[in-house]
């Protein structure tokens, strides 16, 4: 199982709490806001979240995955395959040739990228690397790691194009049927810690 390693967290709570209370013409608050403050800010991804930021790194993970999270509208470093520093002729390189990659993404970016990511149609490998990257996350922060989730509940159904009975994954309406509460569906929280309270056996099939 890839690992991930959280390199640096940039900004705190403490930061965005004052962000939120200078636009309302309010002084700092001097402390950490309450969980019930974060997660509403998380929820409403209000723009102050963006504060938060989070530098990891993985090694030796797959090329073509790499090129799955450069996609993505964050930093992003990678190790050079240039010829004249590595001594490979790149030609010759697999697509699966290692590659050590850092990351470097603020709360709203993890929250649009893990909705591609974590989605059961993105591909295994790929998943393994978000899988990893949210549990990192958790370890420093878990409220923020509780908003990363895939497409279909952040959203409340499968927005995929391709939505034929062979190539769904049907994962949300697996969801759905073991979850029918109304409180999950219908409200946002509640379907994110449903999710959240069963991710270590949703997931479970991905390893």
């Amino acid at each position: 199982m890839i690992e991930t390693t959280i390199l640096k967290i940039k900004g705190d709570w403490e930061e965005v709490v004052d962000d939120c209370r200078f636009t309302a013409n309010k002084g700092a608050l001097g402390h950490e806001p309450s969980d019930k403050f974060k997660k509403r800010a998380l929820i409403s991804e209000h723009s102050p979240i963006r504060g938060i930021i989070f530098k990891w790194e993985w090694r030796e993970i797959k090329h073509w995955t790499v090129v799955h999270w450069v996609r993505h509208k964050w930093e992003c470093y990678v190790n050079t395959q240039r010829v004249d520093r590595t001594g490979v002729d790149r030609d010759s390189m697999r697509q699966d040739s290692p590659q050590n990659f850092r990351g470097e993404a603020n709360t709203q970016h993890l929250i649009d990228t893990m909705r591609k990511r974590l989605c059961f149609k993105a591909s295994r490998e790929t998943r393994e690397e978000a899988v990893s990257l949210k549990y990192a996350i958790k370890k420093k922060d878990n409220l923020i790691a509780n908003v990363l989730v895939p497409n279909c509940i952040y959203r409340g159904g499968c927005p995929e194009h391709d939505m034929s009975e062979e190539n769904r994954c049907k994962f949300y309406e697996n969801f759905v049927k073991d979850f029918p509460s109304d409180k999950c569906i219908y409200n946002i929280q509640d379907r994110y810690d449903v999710y959240n309270e069963e991710e270590s056996k949703l997931y479970g099939k991905i390893w």
